[in-house]
């Protein structure tokens, strides 16, 4: 809605106020009125309200280049029209050299009239642009509050006719992804371009030609070397291009760093990789395990048992015998049975410890004795208490890492002491399995066929645990530490104090 115009009048009578008010409502024009008789008393006024049109009357003794002179100083850009008795041309260009906008008869009401509305009409453009540009204002704080918030660089990219680049909008964001200033990037463009990895740079440049030509997004996704950061970062540019008036492509987008998601990707896809090769490995360990067990079970069971019916066949038939003859077979036949059960044992032993049934203390220890046995490696053991309950599987999967790490001491670690504690704290299994040998390194880690380390982090994964092996533990080589839950709980953050625990 417009609002009415508000004239002053400067060197008039109240009357003469009351004849232009009459006049305006004659011509349907709305406005407001004031009078003031004196130049000295507009300072006041400026500060009272805002004033849309001038109108001062030039006399002898009232000079309109003062008022003019006045409203300078104070710095007031109003249009102001001087009202004269009489044309002339020499007064006329006096006034307007002074800024007057225009010099009318005071008796020329059509005029003065005409006048009045062609500064309406331009007030009414003035209110419709400051509306507009407070509008764009407030648009644009929008934008640059929703911008700056934004997890990523919102920018505007320029490709012209002729090849040039330029970024007519970067957000401050520019500065944490890219480690350039929204000044420098749109100072330096090709600056962008510099910190893409040069393995990328292809990708990068075909993704903008096939975007620029077919008018379709632009969707890339690349390494960059940030300003000032040795590290590199995965970003993902997104962005809807559309052709200016002048032949240029302009495109609207948001980079976002991505480093994070494609580690994760990177990592599940060397985890499904590994996971395939264990797999692979396991599937193999199983043939050869049972390629094992029926050699055994062929050669020696099946052996010594056609040897106890070799001994048996002469019993069978109907020739006279001595009972000493039968007394040594039978001797024979004992003496093969007695090989026969502890073969068995020794096959059922390999396959799972009966010792696993005396609960996983026990079970540990004697795997430490035997493994101190075999190798001549001291095998220290403490425990937090002489029993812990735990479930079969549990048990079996703590056994079997535990095994698992005393394999890779007795072939790799070169080894001659190991220490181990085991111990049940806030209702999880914890194991540590420490060596004073060489130690390992990440690359021992990650090597292709280190499948003993993998099997034993895929254990503790399964059941809820987690798993750590380094060099530099109490022995000052090589350490595993496990912890499971007991209860089938989610593992906690914190490793509890084992220092606790006394060794033996």
């Amino acid at each position: 809605m417009r609002r009415a115009l508000a004239i002053l009048m400067v060197g008039c009578t109240a009357t003469e106020a009351g004849w232009l008010r009459g006049l305006l409502e004659q011509a349907n024009l709305p406005a407001g009125v004031a009078c003031v008789a004196t130049i000295e008393a507009l300072p006041d006024l400026w500060q009272q309200q805002t004033w849309d049109l001038v109108l001062a009357e030039h006399r002898p003794d009232f000079d309109v280049s003062r008022v003019l002179n006045m409203l300078t100083g104070l710095g007031q850009d109003i249009p102001l029209i001087a009202l004269v008795p009489h044309l002339d041309e020499d007064l006329a260009e006096r006034l307007f050299a002074a800024g007057a906008q225009d010099v009318l008869l005071k008796s020329d009401t059509i005029r003065l009239m005409a006048a009045i509305r062609g500064c309406q009409r331009y007030t009414g453009h003035l209110q419709d642009l400051c509306e507009a540009q407070q509008a764009l204002e407030r648009s644009e704080a929008h934008f640059r509050a929703i911008a700056s918030n934004l997890p990523g660089l919102v920018f505007q990219f320029v490709l012209e006719p002729d090849g040039r680049v330029f970024f007519p909008y970067v957000s401050e964001s520019s500065r944490s992804l890219l480690g350039l200033s929204p000044d420098s990037l749109q100072e330096q463009p090709e600056a962008f371009l510099q910190l893409i990895l040069a393995e990328d740079v292809a990708g990068y440049d075909q993704s903008l030609q096939d975007s620029c030509e077919q008018l379709s997004a632009w969707n890339w996704e690349g390494r960059i070397r940030a300003r000032g950061d040795e590290d590199t970062k995965w970003i993902s540019l997104r962005a809807t291009p559309r052709r200016t008036p002048r032949g240029a492509v302009l495109w609207d987008g948001i980079m976002l760093n991505i480093t994070r998601n494609k580690q994760i990707e990177l990592e599940i896809a060397r985890s499904r990789a590994q996971l395939e090769e264990l797999s692979a490995y396991s599937q193999k360990a199983k043939e050869l395990e049972r390629t094992r067990i029926a050699r055994e079970i062929h050669d020696d069971i099946g052996g010594t048992l056609t040897a106890i019916k070799c001994e048996l066949v002469p019993c069978l038939d109907h020739s006279s015998r001595t009972p000493e003859f039968y007394h040594n077979k039978a001797a024979a036949v004992e003496s093969l049975i007695d090989m026969v059960i502890d073969s068995t044992r020794r096959i059922a032993l390999d396959l799972r410890p009966g010792v696993l049934d005396c609960g996983i203390v026990a079970a540990v220890q004697w795997q430490a004795r035997e493994f101190n046995q075999r190798t001549g490696i001291a095998c220290n053991v403490a425990c937090g208490s002489e029993e812990i309950a735990l479930d079969g599987d549990l048990a079996v999967a703590i056994f079997r890492v535990f095994q698992e790490a005393l394999t890779n001491i007795a072939k790799h670690a070169n080894a001659s002491e190991v220490q181990v504690k085991l111990a049940e704290t806030d209702d999880q299994i914890y194991l540590q399995v420490a060596d004073n040998g060489c130690g390992i390194t990440d690359t021992d880690m990650e090597k292709i066929n280190s499948f003993g380390i993998r099997s034993m982090r895929e254990r503790c994964q399964q059941l809820g645990g987690w798993f750590h092996i380094q060099s530099g533990g109490p022995l000052a080589g090589a350490e595993v530490q496990i912890r499971i839950p007991a209860g089938g709980l989610s593992a906690s953050d914190q490793i509890p104090e084992l220092n606790r625990i006394a060794w033996e």
